[in-house]
Formats: C-alpha cells, structure tokens, sequence
C-alpha cells in the first residue's frame, strides 16, 4: 500500500512538473474539494431543464426529448469519426471498431423511430407542428456534419450535377450544389426557402471550415489512403458496408416511414414543416445517398434504396 501511494504521488509530481505547475499546491486544494456526485459529473439538473414547450399538448414533450437524444448521439458519432480521422497510425482493426461503434448509435437511432411513431397522438402532433414552422429536422447541422465526414463531398452532390463538380471546385459551389439544398430551394426559381435561409445564416461559415478540414480526412478518403492489404482486409470492408447501408437506408428508411405515419394522417398529405417535398428529399431511392459507392456491387447500386441489401453485416 505505502508503495502503491508512494508511486502515485511521484506519478502526480511528474505531471504537474511537465505542464509547469507546484503538484503540492494541486494535492492541497483536494482537501477542500467537494466529493463528486453522479448529478453534477452528469450535470442532471440542466439536461432535464431543456425541455421547453411551444404548446400545451403533452406529446410535445416526447417530440423535443427524442431530438434531444437523436442530437446526443450525433455527438457520439461525430467523436468517435474524429478519433478515425485524426489517427496518426490508423490500423484495420481501429478502423473497423470505431465503425461498428458508430453504427450502433445509428442502429439505436433507427430503432428509435418507434418511439415516435407509435409513441405521440397523431391529432397531437398535427396541431404542435404547426408552431414549429419553418423549423425542422432538416436543421440539424450535426447531421450535416456526419455527412461531411464520412465521405468526399462528390458523393453528397445532387445527381444533377456531379459531372460539372470535381476536387477543383470551390468548396462554396459544391456546397450550393449538395443534394440536400434541393428541398430547401424553389425548384422553379431557385430561390432559397426561409428553412435554408436560416440555416445558412447560423452555420455556413461552420460547414465550409468542416468541409475544407474533412476534404481528405473523411472516412472513405481514409480507407482509400490505407495500403491495399489493408483495403482488402474483409471485416474493415464489411464494418464500412454496414455503415453505409445503416445510414442511408436503414436509418433513413425509419425517419421516412415514422413520417409517413403522421403527414399522410389526414384527408391530404401534408408536407414538411420547412416546406420540402419531403418524400423525394427522404427516400434512399431518390437521392441515392451512398458514402463509400466502390464497396458495393452494380446490382446492389442499382437496387439502392429499393431492395434490402443483403451481405453488409
């Protein structure tokens, strides 16, 4: 025991010395520190105060929570990306961990749908949604970002114009020219939507920065960088797969499905908070949302978003 105190106490002296600091002056201060506690590590009081009510109707509360939890988790996954892309000697083993560990969270957030699906009223939700205008799921700039850095910005470009778009194009033109700005713009026009307009002005200047930093650092620009035994290594190449198919079929096929539910409740359809023309915006057949396209065969290329694909496990 007095060994093991002896060896943490030099252990302490050596940190504090390496960042310039007295360690007794650290050890001194302990004496007067308050015991930790799960609420504040946690911080419980301020989580469980950011639920705030636009209306009266009790679902609403169950709307915002779930949000809350999909942004938590788009924090996850983000974080465990930067530590693939920041990664000085990447191996095929991190590689593929921190890939399951992602799709995991993704799993978690497609079987999540249900929670909305079959857990709020629909005469509820149609009357909170309408406070909520332009807002919408659209905003979610975490998501955006996860898009960014998975894979290069070619494969996020609307169909339309992928041939006028290479790795020489400014990073703003090829931003006006991702597939998601179609349901933020006036096909007839062009002209922007209030939903993107407002977008825009809280966090463009923060996705240029992301796109420029993540160019070369993103996922699949990482896996193209490994040595070819590398790329070849067979749980890497099924870890990326499932990632893929995670994402931009299952997951998104629960959003489109959990939506469904509620905007073609009524006698009408009804379209998105933010105005989009949310069913082609959505479904994976549509935009043909695919992070890592030379992982995949023609067929399953083809059948993408129409067919399960089988194989990605």
């Amino acid at each position: 025991m007095e060994a093991t105190r002896k060896k943490i106490l030099e252990d302490l002296q050596e940190k504090y010395t390496a960042i310039g600091q007295n360690a007794d002056k650290h050890l001194s201060g302990l004496r007067y520190a308050k015991p930790m506690t799960y609420w504040d590590y946690i911080h419980t009081d301020a989580l469980l105060n950011l639920q705030i009510q636009r209306t009266t109707l009790p679902d609403e509360m169950v709307f915002i929570m779930y949000h809350q939890i999909n942004e938590l988790l788009f924090k996850m996954i983000l974080w465990e990306i930067e530590q693939v892309a920041f990664h000085e000697n990447l191996t095929t083993h991190f590689f593929a961990e921190r890939l399951y560990r992602i799709s995991r969270y993704f799993d978690m957030l497609s079987s999540s749908f249900e929670i909305m699906q079959e857990g709020m009223e629909v005469e509820q939700y149609m009357k909170f949604r309408d406070t909520l205008t332009p807002a919408s799921g659209f905003q979610s700039a975490q998501y955006r970002m996860i898009e960014f850095a998975s894979t290069e910005l070619i494969n996020l470009i609307d169909n339309r114009f992928r041939l006028t778009i290479d790795r020489d194009t400014p990073f703003m033109h090829a931003y006006d020219h991702l597939y998601w700005q179609a349901a933020g713009k006036d096909h007839k026009t062009g002209e922007k939507s209030t939903l993107l307009q407002l977008f825009e002005e809280r966090y463009l200047d923060d996705f240029i920065v992301f796109m420029k930093t993540y160019n070369t650092l993103n996922l699949w620009s990482k896996f193209k960088s490994l040595p070819e035994a590398d790329k070849a290594d067979v749980d890497l190449r099924n870890a990326m797969r499932h990632y893929d198919h995670t994402v931009n079929i299952r997951w998104v096929m629960a959003h489109y499905n959990a939506a469904n539910k509620y905007l073609e409740s009524g006698e009408e359809t009804a379209e998105a908070t933010g105005g989009s023309d949310w069913k082609k915006y959505m479904h994976p057949r549509y935009q043909r949302r695919i992070f890592f396209p030379d992982l995949w065969s023609e067929e399953e290329l083809e059948n993408w978003g129409i067919n399960n694909l089988e194989g990605y496990k």
